[in-house]
């Protein structure tokens, strides 16, 4: 069915996925380059992204502020 209709592009950059793939592991076989990746992604990655984007959404979407509320777990009965 993909082959002759791909109605949602599953292969369209299927190639460039197995090659980037193919880096990925390459590199994980070594232990010492990938950590040192690893540490570069985390340290410039900044403020997680989904936190801003909840937030931007808020603001933008709902007109609405963060707030400090704390909602109790659900195992903590409501007063």
């Amino acid at each position: 069915m993909l082959l002759n209709h791909d109605r949602f592009k599953v292969f369209a950059d299927y190639e460039a996925y197995i090659s980037c793939q193919e880096k990925v592991n390459d590199l994980y076989r070594n232990p010492k380059e990938w950590t040192r990746k690893v540490i570069h992604n985390i340290a410039g990655s900044g403020k997680f992204s989904s936190d801003r984007t909840i937030s931007e959404y808020a603001r933008e979407i709902w007109g609405v502020e963060p707030s400090d509320v704390k909602i109790p777990p659900p195992n903590v009965p409501r007063e």
